[in-house]
């Protein structure tokens, strides 16, 4: 009954993260849901700055506190190690969805393209979420969103720790995943001020997860991710070999 309760349990925090995720996509793009960035109830701009800002931070402190391995360790005396993983995508799920009920339209137009850029901008906009999900699966997507553990101890399987690997994307850059999240938020042939603050709001708080979540995978991974990250940029590709390129033309011009 444990083991099937548990599968239960992270196939309905998966499936909820699935419909929320999607949602996301609609609600940002302002198309197909009944909410979105810039449509819904208003409020004086200070109190939508506010009640925005919170609600990120929220967002950020939720998935920045129990992302930490200092907080897995003491988390996983409660809550059992194949639930860990569940339990942090459906936290995670909420708090994206308390953002999205709760947030508050800043519809001020920033800038407005048209034509053939507009077309492009939404042709990357969709091509950044298909490379955040491509990379998912790349690395493995049901144990990133932890089926695959509740899947295991279902079966009586033994998790295994995951090893260090460098598929396709992840040799271009660190963190393709990223990458997708970033191209999507800048992606707005019509950037209002409340899906700027969002975007600008994120991807801060993306560059700041990159440095804490490097910072784990150095101590888990040692030498193997040190030698990656020197090897691999960490967003833009063929950024490293520019800088070696660079490097060597400057000391051929000085020799």
């Amino acid at each position: 009954m444990k083991r099937t309760l548990s599968l239960l349990y992270g196939i309905l925090a998966y499936g909820l993260f699935a419909v929320t995720f999607v949602y996301t996509t609609c609600f940002i793009a302002n198309i197909a849901v009944p909410k979105t960035i810039d449509g819904g109830e208003q409020s004086p701009l200070l109190v939508a700055a506010s009640i925005d800002a919170a609600l990120l931070a929220l967002f950020a402190a939720q998935h920045s506190i129990m992302a930490r391995r200092g907080f897995k360790r003491v988390w996983t005396q409660i809550v059992p190690k194949h639930l860990e993983r569940p339990t942090y995508v459906l936290a995670a799920t909420l708090a994206l969805i308390l953002l999205l009920w709760q947030w508050r339209p800043m519809p001020d137009i920033v800038w407005e393209l048209t034509g053939p850029v507009a077309m492009v901008l939404t042709i990357t906009y969709w091509m950044g979420w298909c490379l955040l999900l491509t990379s998912t699966f790349l690395i493995n997507h049901f144990e990133l969103f932890g089926v695959q553990q509740v899947w295991g101890y279902f079966r009586g399987e033994q998790h295994a720790r995951p090893k260090f690997r460098m598929p396709f994307l992840y040799r271009l850059v660190r963190h393709p995943l990223y990458l997708g999240f970033v191209i999507a938020f800048w992606s707005a042939p019509q950037m209002s001020l409340g899906r700027l603050v969002f975007a600008i709001a994120c991807t801060s708080y993306i560059l700041l997860g990159i440095y804490f979540e490097e910072r784990d995978l150095m101590v888990e991974h040692g030498d193997a991710y040190k030698n990656y990250r020197e090897r691999v940029p960490m967003l833009v590709p063929f950024t490293k070999i520019s800088a070696v390129v660079v490097a060597q033309s400057q000391s051929e011009a000085g020799d």
